[in-house]
């Protein structure tokens, strides 16, 4: 990821990807997929530069492909299964250090269980075969391999009945809240000679994410006790010696943000690199909502422990994913008001050394195991692989080398159809603040007629909207959409996404509706036929917008929160709450009072529709339902669905196509035109 000042390097970087975002659950269920769009993912890059290793999903479940770099032709490409199987799934490669080898995750058992249980396999580049590595029950993700190549660990929930994580569907509360049937996400690794395995953290941590040392005897990760989808936000960073075969011992604490003094207090952390010479590790470190929605400034620690430095003080952006180019040098991706950088950073000067932008933020860049991951290699003077996508541009596997500049590696999109529907990114002023915004126009516009408007809320808050390939429902069905990225979301530093602390729907909604006057005085929207939608934070800025304004004529709120106050005893992620509000409920429970839709919801007079899963832990069914009942009582037009087994991101494509269908027609009853 090094970035060279060169000026045919960073005009090639500006011809590239962007930043990939969080995706908004809201934005999602306005916007249908297009099964003609394949979707590559899965981007492992050789250690020598030479292969690119990813995965494209299928009916019958995702195939893993390998490319050659100098000779990118479809034809000549390599499919790996165990023993050629075709009705399986294969995905989540990982290269060996030597490049020899190649870990990825496969079904192809011949195992008769449904859903078939998932092992690592090892594909040998000298034989082109494949063998079964592990025989494991449960999930496991993010494999990487020892540096010396003699182990490969990742992180895995034994017995597993569910994904680990807030978004995924909630057990049925049953038996001891708390206490029964809870499942703790590790780290197992194995012996690559033989198969063997045990844990390399112990069994009262829940690790979310984690490094091995260039040493291959100790590893890094972040960790927090259980249950693991409600305290990331207090999670610390440890270190453990390890030696695969042997009973995990007791780590180190490196890092407690909840102990240390400085802007580093009470925040999060995630991505934990070790330095290639293994003396320091680095860390994104900064507020934010989910695990995975990762943002911040790039922090460095002494591997050893010590005081955590802040090498991107002040940095107008958010890094959002880091790697180590050289002892002192930290690349990283950047989200700057929706424009895209990759940066190259001096880690000890804590200065710039390059930046490459990407195309003013109209492409999306991903392809890894977590958000904003590249596949990097040293090797060529430094070299990413990655997906590219975004406006006009259908998602494809590039290459960018400094030596050779960028390389697009896959036609798999050449016939798919592309979208007329115009978007652009715009920027407007309010109380001193800049804020950031994407604007879709309505397909075959004419300045001429007056159209309705979408304003859609992205979820985080601390999160941000990017570019997407694809084309936007609501425009194709004669409306602008708006997605806005106000105070609160990723983009403009860490002042910017702290700005609407113990604030929710105040600043940030003002910064919204500042967003519409502007596009008003730009383009030719129907102040009276504005619509209002988001998922999660977004469903809570639907719910509670209306008692602020009547500027909107109809609203869904997905996944919403209408009682702060009775919130923080109903969800199983409470501990996201402190960072936001400065406080428990129990201690400022005015401050939760603030932002309730239900202390001001006589105020409220917009009609409104509500949707949320059964089993949402994030936020729960009776938020939506104490909105509802409120809304109802006052006679207020409304109308609230429950769907069965869903959690906070919606798995069932029937429940899926139902929300969406139901949200189109809500805004088309509501805002009827009057031309």
């Amino acid at each position: 990821m090094k970035i060279p000042a060169r000026p045919a390097l960073l005009h090639s970087i500006r011809a590239i990807a962007a930043l990939l975002c969080v995706f908004p659950l809201a934005l999602a269920a306005q916007r249908g997929g297009d099964s003609r769009i394949k979707n590559p993912g899965g981007v492992a890059i050789s250690p020598d530069a030479t292969t690119i290793a990813w995965t494209l999903g299928g009916r019958e479940g995702a195939q893993l492909h390998l490319t050659d770099v100098a000779n990118p032709d479809p034809a000549k490409e390599k499919i790996v299964a165990p023993n050629g199987s075709t009705n399986c799934s294969n995905s989540s490669p990982v290269w060996s250090p030597d490049g020899t080898q190649l870990a990825y995750t496969s079904t192809c058992t011949g195992e008769a269980a449904k859903p078939a249980q998932a092992q690592i396999f090892l594909w040998s580049k000298a034989t082109g075969e494949s063998k079964q590595l592990t025989h494991l029950t449960g999930l496991f993700k993010q494999a990487a391999w020892s540096p010396d190549g003699k182990s490969i660990a990742f992180l895995f929930v034994e017995n597993a009945t569910r994904s680990a994580g807030a978004l995924d569907a909630m057990k049925p509360w049953a038996g001891v809240i708390g206490e029964d049937g809870v499942e703790i996400q590790r780290v197992y690794g194995v012996n690559v000679a033989d198969g063997t395995g045990s844990w390399l953290t112990p069994a009262n941590l829940h690790v979310y994410e984690f490094d091995w040392a260039p040493s291959s005897k100790e590893i890094s990760f972040i960790a927090a006790n259980p249950p693991g989808e409600n305290t990331w936000w207090v999670a610390r960073l440890f270190s453990a010696s390890i030696a695969t075969g042997t009973p995990a011992g007791q780590p180190r604490i490196l890092l407690d943000p909840h102990t240390i003094p400085g802007p580093l207090h009470g925040l999060q952390i995630a991505v934990p690199r070790y330095s290639p010479d293994g003396k320091r590790i680095a860390f994104i470190g900064g507020l934010m909502s989910d695990q995975g929605s990762t943002g911040g400034d790039v922090w460095v620690i002494p591997a050893t422990g010590g005081t955590p430095v802040n090498v991107t003080p002040n940095i107008d952006g958010t890094p959002t994913y880091e790697v180590w180019t050289r002892n002192n040098t930290i690349g990283f991706i950047e989200d700057r008001r929706g424009h895209n950088l990759v940066v190259d950073w001096d880690a000890d000067n804590h200065s710039l050394l390059a930046e490459g932008e990407f195309d003013a933020g109209m492409v999306t860049l991903g392809g890894g195991p977590i958000k904003n991951a590249v596949a990097y290699s040293r090797a060529n003077g430094d070299t990413i692989a990655y997906v590219k996508s975004g406006i006009g541009q259908p998602p494809e596997i590039f290459l960018l080398s400094s030596a050779t500049g960028e390389k697009q590696l896959t036609h798999l999109n050449d016939a798919a159809p592309r979208s007329t529907a115009r978007t652009e990114s715009i920027e407007w002023e309010n109380q001193g603040l800049q804020a950031q915004g994407w604007l879709t126009y309505p397909k075959d516009y004419d300045a001429k007629r007056k159209y309705p408007m979408i304003v859609s809320v992205h979820g985080g808050p601390s999160a941000s909207v990017g570019a997407r390939f694809g084309s936007s429902n609501w425009s194709d069905l004669g409306y602008f959409e708006f997605q806005p990225n106000p105070r609160g979301s990723f983009g403009q530093g860490e002042k910017f996404t702290a700005a609407n602390r113990k604030d929710f729907g105040y600043g940030d909604l003002d910064d919204i509706l500042a967003g519409i006057t502007a596009i008003e005085k730009k383009v030719s929207v129907d102040d009276k036929r504005l619509g209002l939608t988001g998922w999660s934070y977004g469903g809570f800025m639907s719910m509670f917008a209306p008692t602020r304004t009547n500027r909107f004529a109809a609203i869904v709120a997905g996944a919403g929160i209408s009682n702060w106050q009775s919130y923080y005893g109903e969800n199983s992620i409470d501990q996201w709450m402190v960072p936001f509000f400065g406080a428990t409920v129990y201690d400022d429970p005015a401050v939760y009072a603030k932002s309730s839709a239900i202390e001001f919801i006589k105020k409220a007079k917009t009609p409104m529709l509500i949707i949320v899963g059964d089993r949402d832990g994030e936020c729960p069914a009776p938020q939506s339902f104490e909105m509802w009942h409120a809304l109802r009582d006052q006679g207020v037009k409304t109308q609230l669905v429950i769907y069965p087994n869903e959690g906070h991101g919606f798995r069932d494509p029937a429940h899926i196509k139902d929300r969406n269908e139901r949200t189109v027609k809500w805004f088309a009853d509501n805002m009827p035109s009057s031309q």
